[in-house]
């Protein structure tokens, strides 16, 4: 809206205008907020799970919808990018009406749910774009056939959305890990000079968990609950989609999927082969770090934190 105002000469300008209001807006709305937020019953099985009881929890519904607000302000609006918008809005209901819900949504319920949003979301990318991705380190193209690329695009969105779900247990661990993974496919857009508005949205979208985190930050005062993490999930894996190296989800993600992914996988092992397979780990991998090993919440934050930002600046350098 502001773009068509102002003109594309201005951009830099709208661009720095725009992640001071983003960030701005989630500080001020959050301490406006808070206090109708849902509250926290705690968590029987994890470690400290006591510590967060009372606490408003649903955060994300502030955060998720300022960085939508912002972007309508400040980006150029398509179709593509107003379904995306949507679609990430749903992912944040979703998770906001679980957060508050007096009874926990069963694994089914949100399963079908993030399966609907992964649907919708691989035939609105393949609408619009190529059902083609690079290999980065080889420098190829693949393309595939648009249904086996929309199986594939469906996985990895539910993926995203379910490990980074799982990974929001310790102040400030799953903000922080989306933050820098988002960031670090920032720099990707800007190398390979691709899709400068989605661009745009990524910088919005890392200054809104950046707001939150203020808050979250150990011993935190509010927590983003599924609202938040199941939209940054999503966008997340829309971020690798448009920057068309899904692939470089794995390793720029790769503390989010280690801690929120295997608890899934051992899950799955467990209920449907019943093989306890990763026996002596507790998941999520937070919790393992925490109980077994004797790290602080700080400790697990800053080292996972810490590895992530090493794999990121390994990856970006190697491919620029």
């Amino acid at each position: 809206m502001i773009y068509y105002l102002i003109g594309y000469d201005y951009i830099k300008i709208i661009t720095f205008i725009s992640v001071i209001f983003a960030f701005a807006l989630t500080c001020i709305l959050i301490v406006l907020g808070k206090n109708t937020l849902p509250r926290d019953a705690g968590r029987a099985y994890a470690i400290n799970g006591s510590k967060s009881v009372g606490k408003p929890r649903g955060a994300g519904i502030i955060f998720i919808l300022t960085f939508t607000f912002s972007s309508v302000i400040f980006i150029p609006m398509d179709a593509e990018m107003v379904i995306y918008l949507i679609l990430i809005l749903a992912a944040m209901l979703s998770g906001y009406l679980d957060d508050s819900s007096q009874t926990p949504w069963g694994e089914l319920k949100k399963g079908l749910i993030d399966l609907a949003i992964a649907i919708m979301a691989a035939v609105t990318y393949l609408h619009y774009n190529p059902n083609t991705f690079e290999l980065s380190f080889w420098s190829k193209t693949v393309t595939l056939n648009p249904v086996i690329y929309g199986i594939l695009i469906v996985i990895l969105i539910w993926a995203s959305i379910n490990v980074t779900n799982c990974s929001d247990g310790v102040d400030g661990l799953c903000g922080t890990l989306s933050a820098v993974t988002l960031t670090s496919s920032y720099v990707l857009f800007k190398i390979y000079e691709l899709e400068p508005y989605f661009r745009h949205t990524i910088l919005l979208m890392v200054v809104c968990i950046l707001g939150y985190l203020w808050f979250n930050a150990s011993p935190s005062k509010l927590l983003m609950g599924d609202a938040g993490s199941r939209a940054i999930g999503l966008f997340i894996a829309f971020a690798f989609l448009k920057l068309h190296h899904p692939l470089l989800y794995i390793p720029m993600a790769l503390m989010l999927i280690i801690d929120g992914g295997l608890g899934l996988v051992k899950v799955s092992f467990m209920r449907f082969l019943h093989i306890n397979i990763f026996k002596k780990l507790r998941t999520p991998v937070h919790d393992h770090m925490r109980k077994n090993r004797d790290w602080s919440d700080s400790q697990v934050v800053f080292r996972f934190t810490i590895i992530q930002v090493v794999i990121c600046l390994g990856i970006i350098y190697a491919v620029m």
